[in-house]
């Protein structure tokens, strides 16, 4: 079975960031995505806009407490939780949310520069470049590098027996 969510988005406010009991942070911001149609009947561009609930832990929560503000524009990738609780006033209430698994800063260095002006990666001054490890778990051990797959090469003809023989 899969449960699977890739969204592009932009964050709606300042992320909040908390601790639990047990000391594991924790990040909770929401993230908007907009899909643009054009109707050729009416001649005329629509959008849709969707807001995301998005849960980050651990290390991603560390991130987006360092580098992710309001406006900066987000790849998050994880699965759909939905939650059923009832508040203080015995009403009960239902949420649908998405457990990041990975997370990639997109956009301008200044739209996710976040506390101090730190730089996720370096650069000539122009646009923010994206780093080069996304900040997902599990994590790779530094140095690793995927298994390249083979290409399959034409085949090469026999070599002459004669080696003063040769076709050029």
């Amino acid at each position: 079975m899969i449960n699977k969510v890739i969204l592009v988005g932009n964050v709606g406010a300042d992320p909040e960031i908390r601790t639990t009991e047990s000391g594991v942070k924790v990040a909770n911001l929401r993230l908007a995505t907009t899909e643009r149609t054009f109707d050729r009947q009416t001649n005329t561009a629509k959008e849709y806009t969707e807001w995301h609930s998005i849960v980050l832990w651990r290390g991603l929560a560390d991130v987006v407490d360092r580098y992710v503000r309001k406006g900066s524009q987000l790849y998050i990738e994880g699965s759909l939780r939905s939650r059923e609780w009832t508040d203080r006033e015995n009403q009960k209430h239902f949420s649908v949310e998405i457990v990041a698994s990975d997370m990639k800063l997109l956009g301008r260095r200044s739209d996710n520069s976040g506390n101090g002006g730190e730089r996720l990666s370096g650069g000539n001054g122009g646009g923010y470049q994206q780093p080069q490890q996304s900040y997902g778990q599990p994590a790779q051990p530094q140095g690793y590098a995927p298994t390249p797959v083979p290409v399959q090469q034409p085949p090469v003809a026999a070599p002459a027996e004669d080696p003063d023989d040769l076709p050029f």
